[in-house]
């Protein structure tokens, strides 16, 4: 072979992914039309693909959590709500061991979708976002009210399976594992006890397109999102192991479980009303199936939440304690920011109950407290960076009012 032969040889028999010369690598493999590749760049391609394998692998067949340790987790970041905590740990568990095994001695496991009802900021939200952090899944969460029929003007009912595929980087084997939660859902009742012979465009109708998504379906999933692309390539999901967690505060549902439960109390010697001495959170954990039909969701749709579970009332005490026990408490959260300033802000006992106060009187629950904390912190955390460094800020209830503004003491030479 002569020089110019070798030298044009030499030029062509590359790897045409990394580019290395034919004659530096151990083996080249050469394609059609002159495409070659090294055994290099094959072993970078085996490994890749085989991590994804395992990854996919590990959320079938890994060790799912006990219901306590799951429970456990959940109080790390959640206050109170212990029954709801409880029967949300064992639907999870028992979820996920269907991933494990299809069936158990010839015995096919459903799943079991979730309903929590609840007044707004008792944690309905947090506690779907915290079970999908504990179990390493992905996580969809939506606002039941955007979704309207198909052919209507609003969000079509499949984006939410889109928005759990975007969390799992479109790995459809893994986000057909996940968890999607759908908020305010007792928004989406229908207007009137019976069934309407017109279009609830955004009410019954909506509860209509969900349920395929409940149960096992395969559902096309728009990757650009919505109908407006005709010509995209649709992505087929199957619905049948994606775990579906419902939240709704169902405002006004207390007073069709007291006529229900108030029809025990008639006959000789009994109360005129067995509900007067219970709480709204007593009732509400009293609640049935036909209460939530009689609001205005339908028997299919109820039908498929197989599980229903209620959260409590926030009260004061449980508003303090959210304030400084959790991981992810605000007190904690401000302090650790001072502290990154070399700074140090404490809080009163009297302050807490004091914000505790104030959050009651939004009827928010816990969801007031932030935009409470960034009232009367919004000047101290401007001049922190600035002014703030070695000083000490006290919170005490008159900053919470207004009366007075917090501001820094210098700490002593010695400190």
């Amino acid at each position: 072979m002569d020089n110019k032969t070798r030298d044009k040889k030499d030029k062509t028999m590359s790897c045409s992914f990394c580019g290395r010369n034919y004659n530096i690598v151990k083996r080249l493999i050469q394609g059609d039309r002159n495409v070659y590749i090294c055994n290099e760049c094959i072993d970078a391609c085996h490994t890749l693909i085989q991590k994804d394998n395992e990854k996919t692998s590990n959320h079938l067949t890994r060790k799912i959590p006990t219901p306590a340790y799951v429970k456990e987790r959940l109080d790390d970041y959640i206050i109170g709500q212990d029954m709801a905590k409880k029967v949300l740990a064992v639907a999870v568990h028992n979820h996920y061991k269907r991933l494990i095994s299809e069936t158990i001695d010839d015995v096919e496991l459903e799943k079991s979708n979730v309903l929590l009802v609840g007044p707004t900021g008792s944690g309905k939200t947090l506690l779907a976002k915290i079970l999908a952090k504990i179990l390493d899944v992905p996580f969809a969460i939506a606002d039941a009210t955007t979704f309207t029929e198909a052919g209507y003007v609003g969000e079509d009912v499949e984006n939410v399976l889109l928005r759990l595929l975007r969390d799992a980087d479109f790995n459809v084997a893994r986000a057909q594992q996940g968890i999607v939660y759908l908020d305010e859902v007792d928004k989406i009742a229908r207007k009137g006890p019976n069934t309407s012979i017109t279009r609830d465009v955004s009410g019954e109708g909506v509860q209509q397109s969900l349920l395929k998504m409940f149960e096992q379906s395969i559902v096309n999933v728009p990757p650009q999102g919505g109908r407006k692309h005709p010509e995209q390539q649709y992505i087929q999901m199957d619905t049948k192991d994606i775990l579906f967690i419902c939240g709704g505060t169902f405002s006004g549902i207390e007073d069709i479980i007291r006529r229900r439960i108030g029809k025990k109390a008639i006959g000789f010697g009994a109360k005129t009303d067995l509900t007067d001495d219970k709480s709204a959170g007593e009732i509400l954990s009293e609640i049935k199936m036909n209460d939530l039909i009689e609001y205005g969701m339908i028997h299919e749709f109820i039908g498929r939440l197989h599980v229903i579970t209620s959260l409590m009332p926030l009260d004061k005490g449980d508003l303090i304690r959210i304030m400084m026990e959790p991981k992810n408490a605000i007190v904690k959260q401000y302090q650790k920011i001072f502290e990154m300033e070399n700074a140090v802000v404490e809080f009163s006992k009297e302050a807490l109950v004091e914000i505790s106060e104030k959050a009651l009187e939004r009827k928010t629950g816990a969801r007031a407290l932030r935009s409470i904390f960034e009232g009367f912190m919004l000047d101290a955390m401007f001049d922190l960076p600035t002014d703030g460094k070695g000083a000490v800020y006290v919170v005490t209830p008159d900053v919470v009012t207004g009366k007075t503004q917090l501001m820094p003491k210098k700490l002593r030479k010695s400190a």
